[in-house]
């Protein structure tokens, strides 16, 4: 049985980074009695979506996800958001500590997509722990592995992650396209003397539109 427990205290928006960053504010117990000299920590940040309840709206955005709300006990399952380290100062019994986690608002990525699509509430996150621990005693430095069996839990509030994304991109956001889309985006952008890409897009949905119609 594992001698290490982690908890995590809070997870906060970074508003000064480079870019868009959360960090998780950890406490790390040991109950073994030895020092722990370092600890180069590493976590997967998994996001468990079958741990929440989602309002009608929220259903129609994740149906391209998990598909109509009816098949939603077989696709609704845990998935990889992130992977992150640090290194862990030495301590005795306790610490806390900081993990990064950078965020990506690339609709080509499942979790952007994911918590875009949210409109309130929690994020259930679950954080499982690996890496390495240095340790020193009497006997001199040891080595140790994290056991696989260590985790946390954590419900991340949605507008954690909206007022960060918000902070650093403004009403907008990304979405990824081929370069032959690219050119003829801006090959109809140029013919039709349009003086944005927000412009561009909404000048080709009000033509979908009409032709729909």
């Amino acid at each position: 049985m594992s001698t290490y427990t982690f908890d995590v205290l809070d997870i906060v928006a970074e508003p000064y980074a480079a870019a868009p960053q959360l960090t998780a504010r950890l406490r790390i117990t040991d109950s073994s009695g030895q020092r722990v000299h370092a600890m180069v920590l590493r976590c997967q940040v998994r996001i468990e979506p079958q741990r929440r309840r989602y309002d009608p709206g929220e259903h129609d955005k994740l149906s391209s996800l998990f598909g109509g709300h009816e098949r939603w006990a077989d696709t609704l399952k845990p998935f990889l958001w992130m992977q992150c380290n640090t290194t862990v100062q030495g301590f005795s019994s306790a610490t806390d500590a900081e993990l990064v986690l950078p965020c990506t608002y690339d609709f080509d990525v499942v979790a952007a997509r994911y918590l875009h699509a949210l409109g309130a509430g929690t994020v259930p996150l679950a954080l499982l722990f690996s890496g390495t621990v240095f340790t020193r005693g009497d006997g001199g430095f040891g080595v140790a592995q994290v056991p696989w069996d260590c985790e946390a839990r954590y419900d991340l509030p949605v507008s954690v992650w909206q007022q960060m994304m918000t902070s650093y991109f403004p009403n907008s956001g990304w979405i990824r396209l081929e370069q032959d889309l690219i050119d003829a985006l801006a090959e109809f952008r140029a013919r039709r003397g349009l003086l944005s890409w927000d412009e561009t897009v909404a000048s080709l949905l009000s033509v979908q539109r009409e032709v729909l119609s």
